[in-house]
């Protein structure tokens, strides 16, 4: 069995790609950049850094498809974060809404879960 992690990739469907990716820069202080075809009217992709070469990390993007409604999706995707209270503290000012604040999962760290500027739950995981 392969102990390495089996997720490379990840989509978070935005309905306004532009505030989500205002929403995700704020809050993890990181820079998204434009992905695919910026033709290609149907699709729009910003990427959040990473390549698909490193064992182990996860990259994704923001993605916006006319026919694919933000929101009310059953998949949380969590960011890794040094202390999770950080991020949550920028949420709303980010225009997102904290759903519930930092609290322990026992020896595996903490976490915060947040809704983003388009309403997809989102999760913050820390050791500390």
């Amino acid at each position: 069995m392969k102990s390495e992690n089996p997720v490379v990739w990840f989509e978070i469907y935005v309905n306004d790609l532009d505030r989500a990716k205002s929403f995700y820069e704020k809050v993890f202080k990181t820079e998204l950049s434009p992905l695919g075809d910026p033709t290609e009217d149907n699709l729009q992709m910003l990427a959040f850094p990473g390549d698909m070469d490193s064992k182990g990390k996860t990259s994704g993007a923001l993605v916006h498809v006319k026919e694919v409604k933000a929101g009310g999706n059953s998949t949380i995707v969590y960011f890794g974060s040094e202390d999770c209270s950080v991020e949550e503290a920028r949420v709303e000012d980010a225009g997102g809404e904290l759903v519930r604040p930092k609290m322990s999962i026992g020896e595996y760290g903490f976490i915060s879960l947040a809704k983003d500027s388009e309403g997809n739950m989102i999760g913050i995981h820390s050791m500390k």
